[in-house]
């Protein structure tokens, strides 16, 4: 992220003074898909790629502010009435205003943002967006009040109040609680969570963008929510202590099998594996062994392609290319229906791999998958 493009936009733009800068980073989510909603686990990291963000209070009870990347400029006050129009100043004003309900009294700013953080590509933009602001706040106008989890809750209730997005909050906690060379498991039922050492020697992350998005994302997500209940509530007949997929398992599932859709059932049989290949996937990393790692991650394609139905053509060509090329692990990242896969490479293997995926793709799709190269980074932090 540069610097001096976001400084020399805010003196341009404002009063030819300077702020204080801070960023937040993007995330990957590394395996633990369509687990958090079932009380599972998800393992996230931050990554080297952001939002940037220059803020200086301006005496005023406006806020003043300025998207370097849209060339976009708002102007809006602190009240609930105020919200303005432009989605992408909605995220500021939510976080505003979550601040003012947690306590912080935010005044007015002059703030110039730019981000590299790719839209679309199952990155979590937005979150890093949120995650820039609400440190920003808490560091100018709350003294630093509020702790990493409520600025990560500040997020997640920006989404769901101010831009209609009913989200977990693996987003916006990855963004702020990010650490170089760790990845993160967090509990999505207790909350509580653990940092594991993530510094894959000899190995590359790169996720390869299928530039597709498909529509049906939304409904598709809904019934996915609605079969996992549904086979909770078979469960729990005979095992009334069952909250979440979390707590069961295949023996109980089968019990249950009678009395669910096999549609219901396969969605279940993924969650229950998926929560499971999680926790493999930290004992593997404890012992530094990223070829289990790997294995674990070509078999959540697996499960999200076949069981739980959330992939498509273009994800599960990709896939099966970094199989062909001995990518060490691969899969689907995200929700599904389009974005990205995430692919563990042995450093040897990258080149040949990304340019004979790249051609083999563009000849069976007419468009070329965009690149992006990770490494995993620090959380929410002033720039100094």
């Amino acid at each position: 992220m540069d610097i001096e493009h976001v400084r020399s936009r805010f003196i341009k733009h404002f009063d030819g003074t300077t702020g204080t800068l801070y960023t937040s980073p993007g995330r990957i989510n590394l395996i633990g898909e369509h687990t958090d909603y079932n009380g599972g686990f998800v393992f996230p990291g931050a990554i080297d790629k952001g939002m940037m963000a220059e803020l200086k209070p301006n005496g005023t009870d406006k806020v003043r502010a300025y998207s370097i990347d849209l060339k976009d400029y708002v102007e809006f006050g602190l009240n609930e009435e105020d919200a303005p129009r432009a989605s992408w100043a909605r995220y500021i004003f939510g976080v505003c205003r979550e601040m003012i309900k947690r306590g912080v009294e935010v005044k007015g700013f002059n703030t110039a943002f730019a981000g590299d953080v790719p839209l679309g590509a199952g990155m979590s933009s937005s979150a890093a967006l949120e995650s820039t602001y609400a440190y920003a706040l808490n560091d100018l106008f709350g003294d630093n009040k509020l702790d990493k989890f409520t600025l990560a809750q500040v997020g997640q209730a920006t989404e769901h109040n101010y831009c209609g997005v009913k989200c977990g909050i693996m987003d916006q906690f990855a963004s702020v609680f990010g650490k170089r060379d760790h990845l993160i498991r967090l509990d999505c039922r207790s909350l509580e969570y653990q940092y594991y050492p993530f510094k894959p020697e000899g190995y590359k992350l790169v996720l390869l963008d299928s530039v597709v998005k498909h529509e049906l994302a939304s409904s598709a997500y809904n019934k996915r929510r609605q079969s996992c209940e549904a086979a909770v509530a078979a469960i729990r007949k005979h095992h009334p202590e069952v909250e979440f997929l979390r707590d069961a398992n295949m023996d109980m599932l089968n019990e249950a099998k009678p009395d669910i859709s096999e549609e219901d059932y396969m969605r279940a049989e993924y969650v229950i594996e998926e929560i499971q290949r999680v926790l493999d996937v930290c004992k593997a990393l404890e012992r530094g062994d990223y070829e289990t790692v790997g294995q674990k991650m070509y078999e959540t394609h697996e499960g999200m392609s076949k069981l739980y139905e959330v992939s498509c053509e273009e994800l599960d060509f990709l896939n099966e290319c970094a199989r062909q090329h001995g990518v060490t692990g691969s899969r689907v990242m995200g929700g599904g229906f389009g974005g990205c896969t995430i692919n563990l490479v042995k450093e040897e293997l990258y080149e040949a791999f990304i340019r004979e995926t790249k051609a083999s793709f563009a000849q069976r799709f007419n468009r070329t998958p965009k690149v992006y190269d990770v490494i995993i980074g620090d959380g929410a932090r002033r720039v100094e």
